[in-house]
């Protein structure tokens, strides 16, 4: 029963992974040539960070016995550049609230090897975190916006 909870738990976040590197991807894609090139740059780089989380989630999905999913959670390409950045830090957000409660399913299955694999996630969700809301405390001028 617990494994089944922690599949579970792995597919919804795999979900939510997939959206969060599609609208990374669409924030790089509507910023580009236009507005500040180092936060655009950042959209890529994240959304290839978070391509990675993707892969290890599915393949630890799969390793346990479950099946991937299909479709991804919902995303947000409204905004300016200030709303954008404050979706994406809400996505570090729900993610790094996300992963430390899977963590507790990690211990419930017994299961120390997805656990790395999400402690190894959470960090880096946790580094989004504190670049958005650096960004988000300074002037975006200092940006070239």
């Amino acid at each position: 029963m617990a494994k089944q909870k922690l599949i579970a738990a792995l597919k919804e976040a795999l979900a939510f992974e997939l959206g969060t590197i599609l609208q990374y991807m669409w924030h790089h894609a509507m910023t580009e040539g236009k507005q500040s090139p180092a936060i655009c740059t950042l959209f890529k780089e994240i959304s290839i960070a978070e391509m990675r989380h993707a892969e290890a989630l599915a393949k630890r999905i799969v390793c346990l016995g479950g099946t991937l999913v299909t479709t991804s959670a919902e995303i947000n390409m409204d905004g300016n550049l200030t709303k954008m950045i404050q979706d994406d830090l809400a996505c570090e957000r729900r993610a790094i609230k996300q992963y430390k409660a899977h963590l507790k399913l990690c211990d419930e299955a017994n299961d120390p090897m997805t656990r790395r694999i999400l402690e190894n996630i959470l960090e880096r969700e946790e580094e989004h975190d504190a670049q958005w809301s650096s960004i988000l405390t300074k002037s975006l001028d200092t940006f070239g916006y």
